[in-house]
């Protein structure tokens, strides 16, 4: 069937084409039964407007990308609903992708992105690739960073404090009495996770008077649930784990207890992110919160404003708070 084009509109409604036009692209200038009268011959006709033939006439795309680690992490799902929401008030549709933490699918996301000429794309990198990234926004493809630091690239970023997140989990833990912590992480080539590692660290090392303090990381990848990392974690007798995110600690805390050892008398866990499920697993996880949604939905702001006169690339900060539950507790 032969797809149907604003002339087609036009005749069934009995105006011109240009009412059409601004019935689609500035409907404000027409009279409220005239747009009803357009409306109605949109629907009787089948009319499904062109977004080619929309940036044709220099009108912005309404599709923007997300490239994102992990789709599947409750994590990305909420940090795209942020995006989402922001932009469904704004006319626009999000399209997600998953990298699965591979430079190669990064690379092939982007482009097949800038082959259909989005309003921009919502990025978080899977490592240093900052002037790859500035090289799309020069080419017309706005980029904004998402959970990443500028470091020094010319582009928009909304980001976490995670050193912070780190300190706040190793002080508590501190104040606690725990001297062995190890940090479950994902790899040091994932900025974010290598900035909490530091901040954990940093907190640790600043101890003081007191027994030695101790800290070890054992890689595990975002799950954190493989049985070989928790058996390498327990082999170094750690009184409290810090792990990459929530759906590693619960990962830890199931696997401790199917050894017969005890969450938080045997091991004290904090997560990280402070997804909905924190609250409601039993032990309540010990986390540090972020602000995902916010942190997505400031991001497709950032995007929005791009191409606006004078815009100034910028980077908004968030910072993260520690929430205590269940999972630690005192030395014992």
């Amino acid at each position: 069937m032969k797809r149907r084009g604003m002339r087609d509109v036009a005749a069934a409604a009995g105006v011109s084409v240009s009412t059409v036009a601004n019935v689609l692209n500035n409907p404000g200038v027409v009279a409220v039964a005239t747009r009803e009268r357009v409306e109605a011959a949109m629907n009787r006709v089948g009319f499904v407007r062109s977004a080619a033939a929309r940036q044709l006439r220099g009108l912005p795309s309404r599709l923007v990308g997300s490239i994102t680690l992990d789709q599947g992490n409750p994590f990305y799902a909420e940090l795209n609903r942020g995006i989402e929401d922001h932009l469904d008030e704004a006319g626009c549709m999000l399209l997600a992708c998953s990298t699965d933490q591979r430079a190669d699918r990064e690379l092939r996301a982007l482009q097949l992105l800038e082959e259909h000429s989005p309003r921009g794309v919502i990025i978080t990198p899977t490592g240093a690739n900052g002037q790859r990234l500035a090289a799309v926004s020069a080419r017309g493809t706005p980029v904004v960073l998402l959970d990443a630091r500028q470091d020094g690239a010319d582009l928009c970023a909304a980001a976490v404090d995670h050193v912070l997140g780190g300190r706040l989990a190793g002080d508590h833990l501190l104040a606690l009495g725990h001297r062995r912590v190890a940090f479950l992480t994902a790899g040091d080539d994932i900025a974010p996770v290598r900035e909490r590692r530091a901040g954990l660290a940093a907190a640790l090392e600043g101890a003081g008077a007191g027994p030695p303090v101790e800290v070890r990381a054992v890689e595990a990848g975002f799950s954190g649930g493989t049985d070989a990392a928790v058996s390498k974690l327990l082999a170094w007798a750690p009184s409290a784990v810090v792990c990459v995110n929530d759906i590693a600690a619960l990962a830890v805390i199931r696997a401790v207890q199917a050894r017969g050892l005890r969450v938080p008398g045997d091991l004290s866990v904090v997560g990280y992110d402070d997804l909905p499920f924190a609250a409601h697993v039993r032990p309540a996880l010990t986390t540090v919160a972020r602000p995902i949604r916010a942190l997505g939905r400031v991001a497709a702001e950032l995007l929005l404003a791009e191409g606006g006169g004078g815009h100034r690339h910028r980077e908004a900060m968030f910072a993260p708070r520690l929430v205590v539950r269940a999972t630690t507790a005192p030395i014992g």
